[in-house]
């Protein structure tokens, strides 16, 4: 597919908002390539128009059927097809997913997601996933699922059960895609985000950096996102964790600066989207993650774990916002 292809995704209807939606590549590469101070001020200056600059939304992010997964992503260890430390699990039981959406409450957050390592879930297990989602929902918190490639009845049968948001990120540039998975196709991704838009959920998708793309690459996924006719409600930004086993295992570590400057362009692309700093955070610096908050990120994944991955420990976390003053939204 044509990169032009990819940005018309989720219909033909015109925009319903007064953000722009028809970036050219050009533009956004030459907003990498600001001067810092520049490019940062501009994300800035838009993220306080449209957020309290010093309020971070907290989410918490729950593997509810862990490994096994049949897709070949180079980055995840919950592929079945490489040899991982992460061993299949069956789905977990309702009243169990809703004890750890309890203590996730009570420790501060607002959003409680859930993930699965499907390819695309069964019926069967769709309504048990519905059930967790009501259970979420009863609790006060919003909810969110990642469950892989959805039909239009099944995102139907999700926003009945009071589904807030659906993650399913296209993970990088359309060029660049085809270097990571061969499984699905970035058209295939497109149709879930559309059949997610069509029931009314809110959509949450980013992507990966730090898989050996190059800033264009990392235009071309920020631009797919920002010329949809409505942006993402919510944007997580992920580095590649590197995983034992996986063929993204010892890749080149991501310049620092250079994934504040993609937050920087998230902000500036999508000035009204929540954007997530997600996976990663365990090997960023305090000075790094408080730059990416000053460049426009605003909500976090909170709690040691991200699916099979490591995250901040919650008192660091607590520590880090009391010493920028920021409070949790």
């Amino acid at each position: 597919m044509t990169p032009s292809s990819s940005v018309s995704c989720c219909g033909p209807e015109a925009p319903a908002d007064n953000f722009r939606h028809d970036w050219t590549r050009e533009e956004v590469e030459a907003l990498f390539a600001r001067p810092f101070a520049d490019l940062m001020f501009d994300a800035q200056t838009l993220h306080r128009q449209n957020f309290d600059a010093n309020k971070v939304q907290l989410s918490q992010l729950l593997s509810i059927k862990t490994g096994g997964c049949p897709e070949d992503c180079k980055y995840c260890p919950q592929s079945a097809l490489y040899d991982t430390q992460v061993k299949a699990e069956k789905l977990m039981d309702v009243q169990a997913v809703l004890k750890v959406a309890e203590s996730a409450k009570a420790a501060g957050a607002t959003r409680f997601c859930m993930g699965a390592a499907w390819r695309s879930p069964k019926d069967r297990d769709l309504e048990k996933v519905c059930e967790m989602i009501e259970g979420v929902k009863a609790m006060g918190l919003e909810s969110c699922v990642t469950l892989g490639m959805l039909g239009e009845t099944q995102a139907q049968r999700l926003k009945v059960a009071g589904l807030d948001y659906y993650n399913h990120n296209i993970d990088t540039s359309p060029e660049y895609y085809k270097e990571i998975i061969t499984t699905r196709t970035y058209d295939d991704r497109l149709e879930t985000l559309q059949n997610v838009r069509d029931a009314g959920i809110n959509v949450c998708c980013g992507g990966i950096v730090g898989m050996g793309e190059d800033r264009s690459d990392r235009a071309g996924m920020l631009i797919t996102l920002a010329n949809m006719p409505k942006h993402p409600e919510s944007v997580p930004i992920n580095m590649l964790v590197q995983v034992e086993g996986t063929p993204l295992d010892h890749e080149n570590q991501m310049d620092a600066l250079e994934f504040v400057r993609t937050i920087a362009v998230a902000r500036i692309l999508m000035p009204a989207s929540f954007v997530r700093l997600s996976a990663g955070r365990e090997d960023m610096s305090d000075e790094t993650q408080a730059l990416c908050f000053l460049a426009g990120a605003n909500s976090i994944f909170y709690g040691e774990t991200l699916l099979t991955t490591p995250n901040p420990a919650q008192n660091n976390d607590t520590a880090l916002f009391a010493r920028l003053g920021i409070t949790a939204a």
